[in-house]
């Protein structure tokens, strides 16, 4: 039985009990004392009926009834919940007192909700940003000429380091120690809110081009360091100042990885999170690139 089931009856029955007590004891005073007393009555001149009495008698009677009533209906519920739980045993993969979610559920149902992004400018404090130009400087360009479609990776170094692999829930194309990392992200966010893991989404990771629009500066996903993400496969309206409640809380997960939140730049997008360039300078140290 749920324990919250089990205490909300003994709650009832509690209070019943309770309510019984006291109309007996009400109930034999207004019997057992005699017609006449100066300590019982306030009318000195005589006999009189102890009104109070009677009303709280009555209020005591029609919340006993209306106790009594509740206890059925809940033991009525309690019944159905019993009879429906040995009629749907654990499914296989389903934990023991694993509970199923069967139909709409506020808190759940918020994560793909669109909210404004507190504080934008300073989501990334602490962070340093691996720019375009940092990376081309480091690593190069991805690729000789570049258009404003992706295309395929032609430095060699990059290329040697980029693998295709499913990391958690999604599936991604980008270097390698971006995936271990990415892959630590997940396993905190699959940890900590497994709801919330399940439906995180991608559009996207590698992408060879130019940031559209601008043709003189690489976009960061050219170098394999960037994933755009998304709750529910519902894209974000790109610099509106707005995101996914979902996004604002996975952002703390991959902060604390050191990747940097596009919610933070001067066009907001929070759809995009890039390898932050703390960690580009650690794996360029440890050869890792």
């Amino acid at each position: 039985m749920d324990n919250r089931i089990i205490v909300t009856i003994l709650g009832v029955m509690a209070t019943i009990v309770i309510g019984l007590g006291a109309l007996i004891w009400v109930a034999m005073g207004d019997d057992t004392v005699p017609a006449y007393d100066s300590d019982f009555f306030t009318n000195e001149e005589g006999p009189a009926v102890d009104s109070g009495a009677r009303i709280e008698i009555e209020k005591l009677r029609g919340q006993i009834e209306g106790l009594g009533e509740k206890l059925e209906l809940l033991e009525r519920n309690f019944n159905a919940l019993e009879a429906r739980g040995n009629e749907t045993a654990p499914m296989s993969g389903q934990r023991q007192g694993e509970i199923v979610r069967d139909g709409p559920n506020q808190i759940i149902d918020s994560y793909s909700q669109v909210v404004l992004i507190a504080n934008r400018r300073n989501v990334n404090e602490g962070l340093r940003i691996a720019s375009p130009s940092y990376l081309t400087s480091v690593f190069g360009q991805p690729r000789e000429v570049l258009s404003d479609q992706c295309q395929s990776m032609t430095n060699e170094r990059l290329s040697e380091q980029m693998v295709l692999e499913t990391v958690g829930p999604i599936r991604v194309r980008m270097l390698r120690p971006a995936v271990e990392s990415l892959r630590r992200v997940f396993n905190e966010i699959e940890a900590t809110d497994s709801d919330l893991y399940d439906r995180i989404n991608t559009a996207g990771s590698l992408c060879v081009r130019h940031i559209r629009g601008a043709p003189s500066s690489t976009s960061t996903h050219a170098f394999g360091l960037s994933v755009d993400l998304n709750i529910d496969g519902r894209l974000d309206t790109l610099g509106d100042g707005k995101t996914q409640l979902g996004l604002t809380i996975l952002a703390d997960f991959f902060r604390n990885e050191g990747w940097y939140w596009g919610a933070g730049f001067s066009r907001e997008d929070s759809m995009h999170f890039e390898v932050g360039r703390d960690l580009v300078e650690e794996w360029v140290e440890a050869g890792l690139l």
